[in-house]
């Protein structure tokens, strides 16, 4: 059991809470997600998770007043001055209970009291509910006190005193199980927080106990219990014990399995029968396990067989790999979109040049670059960046035509042409007097719309990137985008060019 804080036998003055819909919630950790009201509890507490509870009032909107008392243990006996009692047990890792109203509302002397960290048992104590519409004016206040104590092991909630003047309402056992499995299954869950997420207030909290207790003889079975991308494995270790470890299933129904177990470290069960009845403990279960354990362990003990959870998780499983097919579909749209068809390789996908632009003027031209081999590779960016110097006036200015011949003869390009993106040869190319400079029409097609649009760009400035691309290391990557920039230069006629290049290509 964790150390108890200083505050221990603290107890809050009375204070003012506003309830809504005959609620008030009692919370360990903020945020958590929880199960539906009217699951699991009585007329008084309804437990919502490891960390949650809410309580029950008399009155549907209005004030109550209500306290916190820490105890430093376990009340020596029930107070009968009180209506209704019920507890039930909490996993507190940060050691701060709260207690708000349905809508938020809530009161300095009941935020963040300060409690045991780990488990800790809630006894909920209730008097004077009365519903506003029979209420008068010489009617005490509702009241609702609250006993706060550490423990060990995770019991189920009880009823300590029944109201004589209860709801009466059916638990729904089968419906918990099937939360409480889900909780555990680390799977993306809209934002709300998972039992599989841990806390960072619990890292140095010692693993608890979990405890069910039945009158009459129960078993428990040894095997695979289903958790759909996951599986529980039970293994006999001796006739009363049992280990429990969690596993991948062996046929996952996700398109994409979790990454992570609940729990990588196997647990132990076991099971005593003594002159009344069997007792179950399940020892080294994290803490915010705990609470959704029990409820399974309820399942698995008063129905055996039956895992109500499995419907929930196949619908899941039906739901996530529709949409990861609709996902994929679109996906593949997209990419036939942007590359004129089927993607190619890993390789030229991944290259950071003009891959795609070629592949969407001309995708069997970009095919069949590929599919040569380095040195043809090398070869056709050489001719596509002397093409382009042609058609733009370039070929035979000097220090261009320089480059190309540097650049055929396999030698390395001069500095202007390699360093921060040629921005050196750019300058030259607009200063130097020889350059003559013309314009081609650039054509953008929409697919959206269907429609072109044409821009009349510097025919010199489009020509150049074809010899810069002779810089690169990667023969692939530098065919592709000089027979791309050399189709840019020649504007109108780049159809021809593009011809000329798939007979070259042969």
């Amino acid at each position: 059991m964790d150390e108890l804080p200083a505050a221990h036998g603290l107890s809050t003055e009375w204070a003012r809470l506003s309830v809504s819909y005959c609620q008030y919630d009692v919370f360990a950790v903020p945020g958590a997600s929880g199960m539906d009201v009217y699951t699991l509890g009585d007329d008084l507490l309804h437990i919502r998770g490891p960390s949650q509870l809410t309580g029950l009032c008399g009155i549907h909107t209005g004030p109550i007043e209500a306290r916190v008392r820490v105890l430093p243990g376990p009340p020596a006996q029930v107070d009968a001055d009180w209506d209704a009692i019920s507890e039930a047990t909490l996993w507190c890792p940060g050691g701060r209970l709260s207690v708000s109203g349905l809508m938020g509302g809530s009161a300095p002397a009941l935020t963040d009291v300060a409690v045991p960290r780990g488990l800790i048992r809630v006894r909920v104590h209730a008097r004077d509910r009365l519903h506003e519409t029979v209420r008068t004016d010489d009617d005490p206040p509702e009241q609702h006190e609250l006993h706060v104590w550490a423990v060990s092991e995770e019991m189920p909630w009880r009823t300590v005193l029944a109201d004589p003047g209860a709801r009466g309402w059916q638990p729904k056992p089968a419906k918990a199980a099937e939360w409480a499995m889900l909780s555990l299954v680390p799977r993306p869950s809209h934002g709300s927080r998972l039992l599989s997420d841990p806390s960072e207030d619990e890292a140095d909290l010692s693993r608890v106990t979990v405890v069910r207790h039945r009158p009459a003889p129960v078993e428990v079975s040894v095997g695979v219990l289903p958790a759909g991308d996951l599986a529980v494995r039970l293994e006999r270790i001796d006739a009363g014990t049992v280990r429990w470890s969690w596993a991948a299933a062996d046929e996952p129904i996700f398109p994409e399995p979790p990454a992570t177990l609940p729990d990588d470290q196997p647990s132990t069960v076991r099971l005593t029968v003594g002159a009344d009845g069997c007792t179950l403990r399940h020892e080294g279960v994290l803490g915010r396990h705990a609470f959704a354990l029990g409820v399974l362990w309820d399942q698995l003990l008063d129905a055996p067989g039956s895992y109500p959870w499995l419907e929930t998780v196949r619908r899941q499983a039906a739901e996530a790999t529709a949409l990861a097919e609709q996902v994929r579909r679109r996906q593949a749209e997209h990419e036939a979109e942007q590359w004129g068809g089927a993607p190619p390789s890993d390789r030229v996908r991944g290259l950071l040049g003009q891959a795609r632009s070629l592949a969407r003027t001309d995708r069997p031209l970009l095919d069949r670059i590929e599919a040569l081999p380095a040195a043809r590779q090398r070869g056709t960016a050489c001719w596509a960046a002397r093409r382009a110097m042609r058609v733009a006036g370039l070929e035979r200015i000097g220090w261009i035509a320089d480059a190309l011949t540097d650049a055929e003869a396999g030698r390395p390009l001069s500095p202007s042409f390699t360093e921060q993106g040629g921005t050196a040869a750019y300058q030259r190319l607009r200063s130097d007097p020889e350059v003559p400079h013309t314009t081609v029409p650039l054509r953008r097609d929409r697919p959206a719309s269907g429609a072109s649009t044409v821009t009349r760009i510097h025919q010199q400035s489009a020509a150049l990137p074809a010899l810069l691309a002779l810089a690169d290391d990667d023969p692939l990557a530098a065919a592709i985008d000089a027979v791309y920039h050399a189709a840019i230069a020649y504007g109108d006629d780049r159809d021809s060019f593009l011809t000329d290049a798939r007979a070259a290509l042969r």
